[in-house]
């Protein structure tokens, strides 16, 4: 990418934040707005159906993703927010991903198109993209108790008492 790269980060970085993390965050709200608009699509099928149930699920996946961001080390928690700040910053949204409404605005097809270019790119860097973030967001789900009747999980096996 060389300097213009830098300085699209760069200006990512610092113009795309509208403030610091929430407590207790490792991601901060654009960045969180970012996975919102990825887990529909990304989860497509996996979802519950009914509206409230489904906002309630997506609401946990982010929280989720958000903890194991947190449970990265420091650069790769970096590289991930990095990575979150330039989907977010309009211009390099809209280069980069293709996707020219905000986040919350943008539909599941140009989501979906968003990731599939990522997913098929010829650059590794689009393609690791495309992993790390789908990855995590497959493991928030499948991480959560409420996805587990779906796969047919039964569970974490019960430890007896007293050993």
């Amino acid at each position: 990418m060389g300097l213009a790269g830098a300085a699209v980060l760069v200006a990512a970085r610092w113009l795309g934040r509208p403030g610091s993390a929430a407590p207790h965050r490792t991601l901060d709200e654009s960045h969180l707005e970012v996975i919102a608009a990825l887990v529909p699509v990304v989860l497509a099928g996996s979802l519950p159906a009914a509206p409230a149930e489904r906002e309630s699920a997506i609401r946990e996946v982010v929280e989720a993703f958000d903890r194991a961001v947190g449970g990265l080390g420091p650069a790769v928690q970096g590289e991930i927010r990095d990575l979150l700040s330039l989907l977010h910053f309009a211009p390099s949204r809209t280069a980069l991903a293709g996707v020219g409404d905000p986040w919350r605005e943008a539909s599941a097809e140009s989501v979906a198109q968003f990731l599939t270019r990522w997913r098929e790119s010829r650059f590794d860097l689009f393609r690791a993209g495309y992993q790390a973030l789908t990855q995590l967001l497959q493991a928030a789900w499948y991480g959560n108790a409420r996805s587990w009747p779906a796969i047919g999980y039964p569970g974490p096996p019960a430890l007896e008492s007293g050993r």
